[in-house]
């Protein structure tokens, strides 16, 4: 099956809602993305045509959608579109829409404050972190626990490869361009 893979970068028009289903839950907002050009004769850009569409958030997206974005956002949504057709009174009636894949904030209009998702409980078979760790930990050795709040690249039978600290998260400042 071929799927329309789409990027859309707009605002939410409405207040995301969301609905529990027997196969899931979903959130579904609506977006508009308003294309600006430059107008020569008035030296200024101008709004042109505004394209509409809903999205559709399945799973644990649409929970963090539902708890991160309001009505105003500035988003980029990245996922598949399609069509939903029906009957009504007034004759057949279409709409399109996006299932979401991804969800995010457009930066280039704000900054945001992000905060990780706890992971799930492990799947049968796989052991929890505690199984991982044989035994108690030594004096000074770092635990899971130690590491919850903290960046990690790889968690290995007690500690990250590369464990990141405050200090590591300093931002550095780019230097200043130069004019020539």
């Amino acid at each position: 099956m071929n799927e329309t893979d789409i990027t859309v970068i707009g605002n939410v028009v409405d207040t995301p809602r969301r609905n529990r289903l027997s196969n899931g839950s979903v959130t579904n907002f609506r977006m508009a993305s308003t294309a600006r050009r430059f107008d020569p004769e008035a030296n200024d850009f101008v709004d042109s045509s505004t394209f509409w569409i809903d999205v559709a958030c399945w799973g644990e997206l649409g929970g963090n959608v539902s708890r991160s974005v309001a009505k105003g956002d500035p988003v980029i949504v990245r996922g598949f579109i399609s069509t939903d057709s029906w009957e009504s009174e007034a004759g057949r009636r279409s709409a399109s829409k996006i299932k979401a894949v991804a969800v995010g904030f457009n930066l280039a209009r704000g900054h945001a404050d992000f905060r990780k998702q706890a992971r799930a409980a492990p799947v049968t078979g796989v052991p929890a972190p505690e199984d991982v760790l044989d035994g108690p930990p030594d004096v000074g050795e770092e635990t899971f626990d130690d590491l919850s709040d903290r960046s990690t690249d790889y968690v290995g039978a007690s500690a990250a490869l590369y464990p990141t600290t405050a200090d590591d998260l300093v931002a550095e400042r780019a230097p200043e361009p130069t004019l020539t």
